[in-house]
């Protein structure tokens, strides 16, 4: 069980939830707390050996805790996700594998494709794929379809595995703090469909990669991970555009089995990750 709590700080936060802990015999096996000193704002994640009753032991938390705090206790550890992809296959593949050998941390209910390149490789992993084409409808009606197919699935999260579409503000406040994506480092100094070219025609030393939870200001929301690599000047496009996919594949795994395990918290436009 996993106990999650943010609130304002005070003297007495974390003895007056281990306290209660204690009482219910719930043993504490991990604990790990921080104080945001300039916004005073408390975070803690506790892992807990066994189950109890939820509502009654959120209701006990509470009660030691300032007004508004959140709170949530997470007795299923494994999420569902729906994933969403355009054309590339690199960060699918790593997601299907992960997902194969029971190592993701979540249970992929479905494959949303605008394209259907990808479909062929989600039937040989026996995951369900939706083909929505962009082309021919409105965003407002192409969202429309595709929220409708995620609500057959109710997931926990969407994962934006290099889906090449801008989603509206109606569409992400639908799933605030629930939408993951992947994108290159290279923003906003090389913005724009071509990035590594640009990279390579500038002569950069360093590219990476950041997953973050999406927000109305495009790839601006709360960070979740973020990792560069070295290059240098024999590195080629073609070797950039290599290394990026494996440095993007590498960070959108390292957040989602982050946010998967419960050890992200967000507030306003940053986050809090415990690793």
């Amino acid at each position: 069980m996993i106990v999650l709590i943010q609130s304002i700080d005070r003297v007495g936060l974390v003895a007056g939830i281990s306290a209660i802990m204690a009482k219910e015999r719930l043993n504490i096996v991990s604990l790990r707390e921080f104080v945001d000193k300039t916004d005073n704002r408390f975070y803690i994640r506790i892992e807990a050996e066994k189950d109890t009753d939820i509502l009654a032991l959120e209701t006990a938390i509470r009660q030691v805790l300032p007004p508004e705090a959140y709170v949530s206790i997470n007795p299923r550890p494994e999420k569902k996700i729906v994933v969403m992809v355009t054309k590339e296959y690199h960060c699918l593949a790593d997601i299907l594998v992960r997902n194969q050998f029971n190592t993701l941390g979540a249970s992929i209910q479905c494959v949303i494709g605008n394209h259907q390149v990808l479909q062929n490789i989600c039937e040989r992993f026996a995951i369900p794929f939706h083909y929505i084409s962009h082309e021919q409808d409105s965003k407002a009606v192409f969202e429309e379809k595709m929220e409708k197919v995620i609500e057959g699935y109710n997931p926990d999260y969407i994962v934006l595995a290099k889906f090449m579409r801008v989603l509206s503000p109606a569409f992400v406040a639908k799933y605030p703090e629930r939408i993951i994506n992947i994108h290159h480092s290279f923003l906003p100094a090389f913005a724009g469909g071509h990035p590594y070219k640009q990279a390579f025609e500038r002569g950069v030393k360093l590219i990476g990669a950041t997953s973050h939870f999406v927000t109305n200001e495009l790839d601006e929301g709360p960070i979740i991970a973020q990792q560069v690599i070295p290059v240098n000047h024999s590195f080629t496009t073609a070797d950039m555009i290599r290394a990026g996919k494996e440095i993007e594949v590498s960070v959108l795994a390292k957040a989602l089995s982050l946010v998967f395990s419960d050890r992200v918290f967000v507030y306003r436009n940053k986050t809090v990750v415990f690793e």
